[in-house]
């Protein structure tokens, strides 16, 4: 007879149901595109255009690209009141912020 996930979850020890909700909401915030991080905060491409200064269609452009500077990024996240911050992890190493990476992320 199948089970249900939440059935298996609820009957976890609480460290280890914790440990698989913490995971859990990690991955609901994961997005694919820099389109669905704009429709999260609702708000428009044309919206986002007029605040950073560019074209609509440079928005779409910018959307659709597959590599870019790590200034573009911060930049169209900050115009949807957000905040850029790079984190490394390396095995067997607490993960590391990166505060700065030269002219880059400068302000």
């Amino acid at each position: 007879m199948p089970r249900a996930l939440k059935d298996v979850i609820d009957k976890l020890p609480p460290a280890r149901r914790a440990k698989v909700e913490r995971r859990y909401a990690d991955l609901v915030e994961e997005i694919e595109t820099l389109s669905e991080l704009r429709k999260l905060t609702s708000m428009s491409q044309a919206k986002l255009a007029e605040t950073l200064q560019i074209s609509q269609p440079a928005i779409s452009k910018l959307e659709k690209q597959t590599d870019m500077y790590l200034s573009t990024l911060r930049l169209y996240v900050e115009a949807m009141g957000g905040e850029l911050d790079i984190v490394i992890r390396l095995p067997n190493h607490a993960p590391i912020k990166v505060r700065s990476l030269g002219d880059a992320m400068a302000e």
